[in-house]
């Protein structure tokens, strides 16, 4: 099996993945290359009676699939990552293609993907419940089951990683899954896992890759054999998403957007600050739900802070990740470079000054600094998805912490100082599912769990010891050696 069979435009054009390829009855899909406007392909879309089958093929499937030895499930998330490992070239050939990424984020999410397929293949043998106490000749057990049938609903930004995440341990937990990857990145981003899992030998249906719009994400939501939506995205859906969910008492996890804040005090390093911020701040082009949505800096350290940040973004390349080394490669799409666009205007008009950057050529986007933001101002509360660093000064510790909870978003916070006590005692007081002192906002190690809290999500995570409660439930068993004889 070579790179070239793994993705193959043969197999996937004009088709789609239900344990076999098939072909989609919805409108057709254009795979296309964000730096260059090249089209690569056309995927098969899924229309709602294809998302109704897969849904009840999966949940027959997965009663079966729950079935198998816990080894033979393990080994097949096990066979899933030497298969990444074997063909990560052609990984991550797709994620720079068609998510623009650059190739040294590409190789970190391929690592990061395999790292969560190995860890996922623990769970299989991992301790299935509990023995509670009861009375004499009583057994009482809780212990876990699979929900049936998870609806991933994945994003662009890390589109490999961010669906395997989930998909994974929901697979090694002996659900079944029906995944939606986003439509800008379906191949890199949802027939890249059917074709691992497909390869490893996991049994036909209990997977299936339905690529679509709203609609099909629409359907997974309402669909009564899907027992739970896992969805990674913007808030915006997100609320609408768990609205829906919740009316018909599905199980829901939300991983949404982030206006996260990195504190840099006044005994830091500043080149180091600088680093943390740049790196947060411009990483994937700004496109990650744990960038840094706003770096505060104390104000005796802030113009030289501002200076020195200037000249990191002056010295940053932007271009095709795949034909040069550029630090920054494109914006996904139109639609994500006129928001960031209009955000800055919007900032300007407000107040704010634009030191450098902010210039677009096509899907380009130049990075920028933006400096006298006050509280006030859009881009202090919306999330820019776009290299935009926002720098904002603060004089004490109170305003540093009162800043940084100034937005209804509680996913990810850095704070960078030399006395780590001090940072600690300020980190304490922030609201937010990811703390990190002394470096920056976007980390992710998949042993640990990940979740924001307010707008940044319902307070559930996925990753590490969170994935034995989120892709399963409990049932409790009690177990006597004949049935007693009750009064009534």
């Amino acid at each position: 099996m070579s790179d070239e069979q793994l993705l193959a435009p043969s197999l996937w054009q004009n088709r789609l993945f239900t344990g076999r390829w098939v072909e989609g009855g919805g409108e057709t899909l254009t795979v296309r290359a964000p730096a260059s406007g090249e089209t690569l392909g056309q995927t098969g879309a899924a229309d709602t009676a294809q998302v109704a089958d897969a849904a009840r093929a999966s949940r027959r499937a997965a009663a079966g699939w729950f079935e198998h030895p816990y080894d033979d499930r393990a080994e097949v998330l096990r066979q899933a990552a030497r298969l990444a490992e074997t063909h990560r070239q052609a990984l991550e050939q797709w994620l720079v293609l068609e998510s623009g990424s650059t190739p040294a984020k590409a190789a970190f999410e391929v690592m990061l993907t395999i790292k969560a397929l190995h860890k996922a293949s623990e769970l299989p043998s991992a301790a299935a419940g509990e023995v509670l106490p009861s009375t004499p000749g009583r057994l009482s057990l809780a212990r876990r089951r699979p929900l049936g049938v998870v609806g991933v609903i994945a994003p662009f930004n890390f589109p490999l990683y961010l669906a395997m995440r989930a998909v994974a341990p929901a697979l090694a937990l002996g659900n079944g899954v029906v995944l939606k990857p986003d439509p800008r990145t379906t191949v890199c981003g949802g027939f890249s896992i059917a074709r691992l899992f497909e390869w490893a030998g996991l049994p036909a249906g209990v997977l299936s890759v339905l690529p679509g719009g709203r609609e099909v994400g629409s359907a997974m939501v309402e669909d009564p054999n899907i027992a739970m939506i896992q969805f990674t995205g913007s808030t915006a859906a997100g609320r609408k998403i768990g609205e829906r969910a919740g009316a018909r008492l599905k199980k829901v996890s939300l991983e949404l957007g982030g206006k996260n804040a990195l504190i840099i005090l006044d005994d830091v390093d500043i080149d180091r600050a600088v680093s943390n911020a740049s790196w947060s701040t411009y990483l994937h082009q700004g496109q990650i739900c744990m960038s840094c949505g706003r770096i505060l800096v104390h104000r005796a350290i802030y113009d030289t802070f501002v200076a020195r940040l200037t000249e990191r973004a002056k010295e940053l390349k932007v271009g095709d990740p795949a034909v040069e080394e550029v630090a920054l490669g494109p914006l996904i799409d139109e639609a994500q470079r006129d928001h960031a666009t209009d955000l800055l205007t919007r900032a300007r008009e407000a107040g704010a000054s634009v030191r450098i950057g902010g210039e677009t050529r096509g899907l380009f986007f130049q990075p920028a600094v933006v400096c006298d933001v006050t509280p006030d101002n859009p881009i202090f509360h919306e999330e820019t998805f776009a290299p935009v660093a926002v720098v904002i000064p603060f004089d004490n510790d109170d305003e540093a912490v009162r800043l940084a909870n100034d937005t209804e978003y509680g996913l990810s916070a850095g704070v960078i100082a030399k006395d780590v006590g001090r940072a600690l005692r300020l980190g304490e007081r922030l609201h937010t599912g990811l703390l990190h002192i002394n470096d920056q906002t976007v980390d992710d190690e998949v042993i640990n769990p990940f979740g924001g809290v307010g707008a940044s999500g319902n307070g559930t995570a996925v990753g590490g010891p969170a994935n034995l409660d989120e892709f399963t439930q409990w049932q409790w068993l009690t177990l006597k050696s004949e049935a007693p004889v009750y009064p009534l």
